[in-house]
C-alpha cells in the first residue's frame, strides 16, 4: 500500500499523481505499486513540488510496518526514535520564522 498526501502543489502534479494512484480525497492518493514505480512517482513529486509539501507512506518490513518520506515546509517533521519513525510538531512560531 502506498499513500501520498500533497498540499499547495501545482495542478499538473496532481494530474500526474492521478494517472498512477486513486485520489480518495483532495490531495490524498492511494495505490499498490512496486518499489520501482513508487520511486519514479516520488522523483516526479520532487521535481514538480514548487512551494507545496508532500508526504509519502508505504508498507515495508520495519518494526512499525511502514516507512515515510516528506518534502517541503510543514509543521510535521518525521523523527526516528529507537528504530521507529514518529512525527514531531514544530511550534507555530518556529514555522513562521522558517517561511
Amino acid at each position: 500500500m502506498l499513500v501520498i498526501v500533497v498540499e499547495n502543489v501545482p495542478p499538473r502534479l496532481r494530474g500526474r499523481l492521478a494517472i498512477w494512484l486513486l485520489e480518495v480525497r483532495p490531495g490524498v492518493y492511494v495505490g499498490n505499486l512496486s518499489k520501482r514505480v513508487r520511486e519514479m512517482i516520488w522523483n516526479q513529486v520532487e521535481t514538480a513540488l514548487e512551494d507545496g509539501n508532500a508526504i509519502m507512506i508505504w508498507n515495508t518490513n520495519t518494526e512499525s510496518g511502514y516507512d515515510l518520506l516528506t518534502l517541503g515546509k510543514n509543521r510535521r517533521i518525521p523523527v526516528e526514535l529507537d528504530g521507529i519513525k514518529l512525527v514531531s510538531f514544530t511550534s507555530q512560531l518556529e514555522n513562521k520564522n522558517v517561511l
